[in-house]
Formats: C-alpha cells, sequence, structure tokens
C-alpha cells in the first residue's frame, strides 16, 4: 500500500493492469473472428469459454474468476489513472507548468483521459448490448452469433461500436508505448521497438474490431444457415442445440447437412412440424 500511495507505484499498477486488459482485448478480437466462419464456430466458440477446465471446476466457474480478475484489472487501471491525475494538478498548482511541456505530449498522450471515459462507457453499453440484451433488439441469451447480427445490423449500435474502437485504438497506442517507460525500460535506443509495437498492436486491434461492424453490414458475414424473416434474424443454432440435447443428431450429421437441407428443418422448426432426423437428412 506504502508503495502503491507513490506515483511510480500507481504507474507501475496502471502498466500491469495494462498488459492484462490488452491481453484481454486479444484474445476477445481474436475469438471474435470465429464469426467469419459462421454462426455454430462462433456459437461453439461462446460455449467452450463456459466450459473452460470443466468437468475439472464447476460449469462457468473458470469464466467467473477470469470476469472477476478482468474486473479488479479495471478497477486498479481506473484508480491508478485518476489518482495520478491528481497528484498531477496538485504538483502544478503553483503554476510552475510550461506550455512547452502541453506542447510536447501527443496527441495520444492528451486525449488518454478521453479515451479512457469512452471505453469504459462503451464497456457498459457493450454488457448491456451483448451480455445482458438490454438494449440488444433480437437478444437470444447464449447465441452469440445471433446478438451479433441482430446488433451491428442497426445504425446506431453500429456507429457506437466504431466510434469506441477508434478511441480503443488511440489509447491501445499511447498505453502500449508508455508501459515499457512505466515500468523503467525506456532504453532510447530501443524508442523505435517500443513504437513499432505500440503501434502495430493497436493497429491491429483497431482493424480486427473494425472489420466486424463492416462485414455485417455489408453482408460479409452472413451465414448460409441463417436468414432474415420480416425484422426477426433466425440462425439454426436454437433448432440444431435441441436436436443434438436431445440426441436427434450428432454433431457429424449436422456437419454433413447441406445448406438446403438446414433451411428447411429450421422453416419446419418455426411452423412447428415435427421432425425426423436421420443420417445427415430429415
Amino acid at each position: 500500500m506504502q508503495f502503491y500511495r507513490s506515483a511510480v507505484g500507481k504507474k507501475w499498477v496502471m502498466a500491469i493492469t495494462g498488459i492484462m486488459l490488452m491481453g484481454f482485448v486479444f484474445g476477445h478480437m481474436v475469438g471474435n473472428l470465429k464469426m467469419y466462419q459462421g454462426a455454430h464456430a462462433l456459437n461453439v466458440y461462446g460455449e467452450s469459454l463456459r466450459e473452460l477446465l470443466y468437468p475439472l471446476l464447476p460449469r462457468t466457474l473458470t469464466l467467473w474468476i477470469i470476469r472477476v480478475g478482468l474486473i479488479l484489472a479495471f478497477v486498479f487501471h481506473i484508480h491508478a489513472a485518476a489518482s495520478l491525475t491528481l497528484m498531477n494538478r496538485r504538483a502544478n498548482a503553483g503554476g510552475y507548468e510550461s506550455k512547452r511541456s502541453w506542447q510536447a505530449a501527443n496527441t495520444a498522450s492528451r486525449s488518454m483521459r478521453f479515451t479512457g471515459i469512452v471505453i469504459l462507457a462503451y464497456l457498459i453499453w457493450h454488457l448491456a448490448d451483448f451480455t445482458w440484451g438490454w438494449v440488444n433488439p433480437d437478444f437470444v441469451r447464449g447465441d452469440v452469433y445471433r446478438n451479433v447480427q441482430a446488433s451491428l445490423t442497426n445504425a446506431i449500435p453500429a456507429a457506437i461500436y466504431v466510434l469506441a474502437t477508434l478511441a480503443l485504438g488511440v489509447h491501445l497506442f499511447h498505453g502500449a508505448w508508455s508501459l515499457f517507460q512505466s515500468l523503467g525500460l525506456n532504453n532510447p535506443k530501443y524508442n523505435s521497438w517500443r513504437r513499432g509495437f505500440a503501434m502495430g498492436f493497436a493497429g491491429l486491434i483497431t482493424i480486427g474490431n473494425l472489420s466486424f461492424p463492416l462485414a455485417v453490414v455489408s453482408g460479409a458475414a452472413s451465414d448460409d444457415v441463417c436468414y432474415e424473416e420480416g425484422d426477426r434474424i433466425v440462425t439454426c443454432e436454437t433448432v440444431f442445440a435441441e436436436a443434438i440435447e436431445d440426441g436427434r443428431l450428432s454433431i457429424e450429421q449436422y456437419d454433413e447437412l447441406g445448406d438446403g437441407e438446414r433451411l428447411r428443418i429450421i422453416k419446419a422448426y418455426e411452423a412447428n412440424e415435427e421432425l425426423r432426423f436421420e443420417e445427415g437428412t430429415s
């Protein structure tokens, strides 16, 4: 606690929690790339997160341990940043801050507080959209692909997602650059490597995350098994999940089904017709 009260301690905490959050952002983006493999792949990935280390540990326990760790990382990251801001203001209360110090700071550095607030606000929106379903027009718990399609086909959520992604990119660039300095690893001969890493990491996350709303809007991420019925987005997941669960269909049989067969099964399901699953056909 004594160390954390110091400016150096707070910078260390910001750097370490920043590394944790960067790892989460990278893993989250890579996992979401499953969207390009279709509804089945993305939803299986989402379910696999709930079953981490199962049956060694109860289902979803590992996921909740990770969530608690991320929440603590967010809390300490925000608290350290706010505390450093207050310390800097108190230190400059005597009017000794020069114009040169302000001009020397780059755009990313000056906007860190602003982008941090934007990211925090979007995190709450993101949970309300994809986890809790409060603002998602066609939310189905557990159907990740459907929820992404339902949200990002709407112009307002898509625009919010794009703006938040750009803010995250700026924040990541400066954060990835400055964490080495916070940890005392700021030898000038490594500056070019630091800048390259910061630009590369921020650029990778930004491009990857921006591709999701663009793919949904353009139709590049549409799945052959999924279709729209009026204003309602319908996927095969609820249909086939029930069939696999009660033993009428195996995963191997599901993979062998053609697109036309899957679509007929979905339509029959929607019409409440009785289904019979045989070897790869209905």
